[in-house]
């Protein structure tokens, strides 16, 4: 898949310090000199084809609630259906198959222990399956943002002349 320059500098560019204004995008199109309409489609193009998986913020989650790490032991067969159940819960977030014995894994976050504690016996309910409940000891903050060289990646589709340059 080739990427245009303007999804190849959204890639470097929001990895972290997305605008904190009312209207992002049209941030967002000002600075590649754009129509916002432009920026807009390039996100969405980058999320349709799994490029991008999630644009939001990043909480510390002892600021905002209450969270853990969960793991379940999933029959293989059921594992797109149990992965289901649990994606319907607006409080999961980073949900991964593992090849383990324990092979689905997700973060529950909540508003404070009592909601927490009870969406996560809701979620065995509904699963019918037990959940290995694994509370955060310490935290680590750990950087995964990284610029992409995309000339290694894929032939770039040259910025169209009106685009000016951004130099990060």
């Amino acid at each position: 898949m080739q990427l245009s320059w303007l999804e190849q500098q959204f890639i470097n560019d929001y990895q972290r310090d997305f605008p904190l204004c009312s209207e992002p995008f049209k941030a967002l199109a000002a600075q590649y000199n754009v129509e916002e309409t432009e920026v807009l489609t390039a996100v969405k193009k980058l999320a349709d084809t799994g490029i991008l998986s999630r644009l939001g913020p990043v909480f510390d989650h002892k600021k905002a609630g209450a969270s853990t790490l969960v793991a379940m032991a999933v029959p293989d067969k059921q594992l797109d259906k149990i992965a289901g159940i649990v994606n319907q819960f607006t409080q999961v977030n980073h949900n991964y198959a593992r090849e383990h014995t324990y092979n689905l894994w997700f973060v529950v976050t909540d508003k404070d222990m009592i909601s927490l504690n009870k969406t996560l016996n809701t979620i065995e309910e509904k699963t019918g399956l037990p959940l290995l409940i694994l509370p955060m000891e310490a935290s680590y903050h750990i950087d995964l943002s990284f610029k992409v060289d995309f000339n290694d990646i894929q032939t770039v589709i040259e910025k169209p002349a009106k685009h000016k340059e951004v130099i990060a």
